[in-house]
């Protein structure tokens, strides 16, 4: 499931269009997407590459065995691939395997099975025909253990293991040199989050566990900090001859960092045509570059901190990019080489960091380009800004990689928390430049570029049944003209998401109208130009009511054709009441107007969704669509009323509901087409493949009974 907060009501888009002659707004987009992003990004550069376009993806419950549920936990962590670039070889931890995918055809991947360990794989590389696979088989923090499992997928039906080699650690990345020759093995000896430790080192176990973090500090310690012994190191394999005669080295890392030298925790390695292997020390806020012919440290340094201005800090249910952090470190997690010169780093941040972007520095330390703001500027324009997040590390770019597509080298920047890949084209010469955002499945973590096939693949880790989303790999195609996602965006200085509501300008044809529900506060109705491409929100107009701001939970308007909306607020049972809203051009409430006292007495958890309205002046009637049905109600009927301005008074109608397949269906939506004829959206409480009514339904009020 893609990260859309807002599908629910766009579907009514098709509706709302129709009937403002706006059909035609383009489903597809041109070089505007180009300049639009560029805008809130500051770039100006027109780009000339090509783009990818979402292709397939693959259910990772689609690989449990035939007697496993289908609602257990999955995930897909890393990802990796034959030499053939036909099978996908991907991490699952919660069920300590690793797991085979048929990509012969990327438009229709297909499970080909899983190998399962006593352990929990971490990481996977292939070399040769063989995957490589860290597996992790820790006791504790304090004694971490594991091994590299070499695997045999030279028939990944029935993938064989060759060889456990012990790595005397807890083993997180592993990768492959391009040349074959070598292999790298991140053994992170990850710290306890938990600990309370002292600056030298000592845990103090009186004042374990995050419930006493106050004791911690008052005894002079700090909750998760470091050092933690064990120390981390880098296991380098020499993969020449065969598995059995490979050999195994150690990586010395320790007294480099300027932040607990004595307990570096390797977190992510990447290998270039040099052979050389640069180490990320995410905790640590360092990098190492080693070389691993000889097994040595070649360069070290810093991955510093950076100033941002103009950023969204604070978590308060709106997206304001006022704030400024002062010298944030970066704290990388995923690193990847450019050009086989840069380093990009995905700044994440961990205990003390996130600096919300990447970085490329060259192998000695220094910046070449730093992101800044520009990826939060575009989660922010795209809809995929993470509110809840705004606190802590905002998008928090985890995964980075990178590869040659055509003649253009191109980054890939993974948001584990805004759910979407941004890519840049590298520039020898000059700063990367952006090209476009792909969305993906929650918690993108493995991002797997294969240039040889033109297909990018991401696989994204969170999986919860019950909540309606599942851990799949998504699979990108290059090539394409132009890019089909967003299919809106917004000027740079107007965040939004959540989108609930869709209305047609009765006037200009080109102009829709959107709000956004109680996921954000200060309620606005944002003003829709879709004759740019993508579609692009110019405008919003804040509520107001007695000189305030209000926050309603918006679920639908309509823009009357004498000026100014009409709109309606969700109400929750003993809390608030669903409320028709009188909206004056401007944004003032004009006033608010409740249902009858008897209607309203019988309110269950579902309220109002849909409003639209026929006639004006003295003649006009606006009709609300209620979700689900309430106490006084039919099963199986939901209500649908009617106000008439001019009276007061309200009637009602009751409308037959689909049956749920699962779940529950309501109404979600109406429009008028007629005085008499509307247009309704039906739809279940299903996602991914539970989905099943989505549907949109005529009906006719002349001859309906009250």
């Amino acid at each position: 499931m893609f990260q859309r907060i807002f599908s629910k009501k766009l579907l009514a888009a098709g509706i709302a269009a129709s009937l403002s002659g706006a059909a035609g707004a383009a489903s597809s987009l041109d070089e505007s997407l180009i300049s639009a992003v560029s805008q809130a990004l500051g770039e100006t550069e027109a780009v000339s590459a090509q783009y990818f376009t979402f292709l397939s993806s693959f259910k990772v419950y689609n690989n449990l065995a035939a007697d496993e549920a289908m609602d257990s936990e999955t995930v897909a962590e890393i990802v990796s691939v034959s030499k053939d670039g036909n099978t996908l070889i991907y991490t699952d931890s919660e069920m300590k395997r690793i797991g085979f995918v048929d990509i012969t055809n990327p438009t229709l991947p297909s499970g080909r099975g899983f190998f399962s360990f006593a352990g929990e794989p971490t990481s996977v590389s292939v070399a040769g025909n063989y995957a490589l696979v860290g597996v992790d088989t820790s006791d504790s923090f304090t004694d971490p253990s594991g091994f590299l499992a070499v695997i045999d997928i030279s028939d990944a039906v029935n993938p064989l293991l060759v060889r456990a080699i012990d790595l005397k650690g807890q083993p997180d990345s592993v990768d492959v040199s391009p040349d074959g020759y070598y292999a790298a093995v991140a053994i992170e000896n990850e710290r306890d989050e938990e600990a309370c430790v002292t600056p030298d080192g000592t845990q103090l176990a009186q004042a374990y566990g995050e419930d006493n973090e106050d004791l911690c500090n008052d005894l002079g310690g700090e909750m998760g900090a470091l050092p933690q012994a064990p120390a981390g190191n880098l296991a380098v394999l020499n993969l020449m001859g065969e598995p059995a005669g490979w050999t195994l080295s150690s990586v010395d890392l320790t007294g480099l960092a300027d932040v607990a030298g004595g307990d570096p925790e390797p977190e992510y390695v990447d290998i270039n045509v040099d052979n050389l292997a640069v180490v990320s020390l995410q905790e640590n806020n360092y990098m190492v570059v080693v070389d691993l012919p000889s097994a040595m440290v070649v360069s070290h340094f810093s991955a510093g901190s950076v100033t941002l201005e103009g950023v969204d800090d604070d978590k308060n249910k709106l997206l304001d990019p006022v704030m400024t952090i002062e010298n944030v470190v970066r704290e990388p997690d995923a690193v990847a080489w450019v050009y086989d010169t840069w380093i990009a780093t995905a700044n994440e941040g961990d205990w003390n960091g996130g600096s919300r972007g990447f970085t490329l520095f060259d192998w000695m330390g220094n910046v070449a380009y730093d992101s800044g703001t520009a990826i939060e500027d575009l989660a922010r324009v795209s809809g995929h800004y993470p509110e809840k997040r705004a606190g802590k590390k905002g998008t928090e770019i985890e995964g980075i990689a990178s590869g040659c597509f055509g003649d253009d080298e191109l980054i890939f920047a993974g948001a584990e928390r805004g759910n979407f890949v941004a890519v840049y084209r590298a520039d020898l010469d000059n700063a990367p430049t952006y090209l476009q955002i792909l969305p993906t499945g929650v918690g993108p973590e493995g991002i797997l570029p294969i240039p040889q096939r033109d297909l990018l693949v991401v696989a994204s880790e969170k999986d919860d049944a019950d909540e309606g989303f599942r851990s799949f790999i998504s699979i990108y195609q290059y090539g394409a003209d132009a890019p089909a996602y967003p299919q809106i965006t917004s000027d740079a200085n107007i965040g939004w998401g959540a989108l609930s509501g869709l209305a047609a300008d009765p006037v200009n044809t080109n102009t829709l109208y959107t709000v956004h529900d109680s996921f954000y506060e200060q309620s606005r109705i944002y003003q829709v130009d879709i004759a740019a491409t993508p579609a692009n929100i110019n405008d919003q107009i804040v509520l107001m009511k007695d000189g305030e701001t209000v926050n309603y939970d918006l679920e639908g308007i309509f823009a009357r054709p004498g000026g100014g909306f009409w709109a309606v607020s969700e109400g929750k049972v003993r809390k608030t009441n669903n409320l028709l809203l009188d909206i004056s051009a401007s944004g003032k409430v004009q006033n608010e107007i409740m249902l009858p006292e008897a209607v309203r007495a019988n309110q269950v958890k579902y309220g109002f969704e849909g409003v639209t309205a026929v006639g004006s002046g003295g003649s006009e009637k606006v009709y609300v669509a209620v979700q689900h049905e309430w106490g006084d109600d039919p099963d199986g009927y939901v209500k649908i009323g009617e106000y008439t301005p001019v009276t007061g008074s309200w009637q009602f109608f009751y409308y037959p509901l689909d049956a749920a397949e699962k779940g529950w269906v309501g109404l979600s939506e109406i429009v008028a087409e007629s005085a008499d004829t509307f247009l309704v959206l039906e739809r279940d409480n299903q996602q991914g493949p539970n989905a099943a009514i989505k549907r949109v339904y005529r009906i006719n009020l002349a001859s309906a009974v009250t």
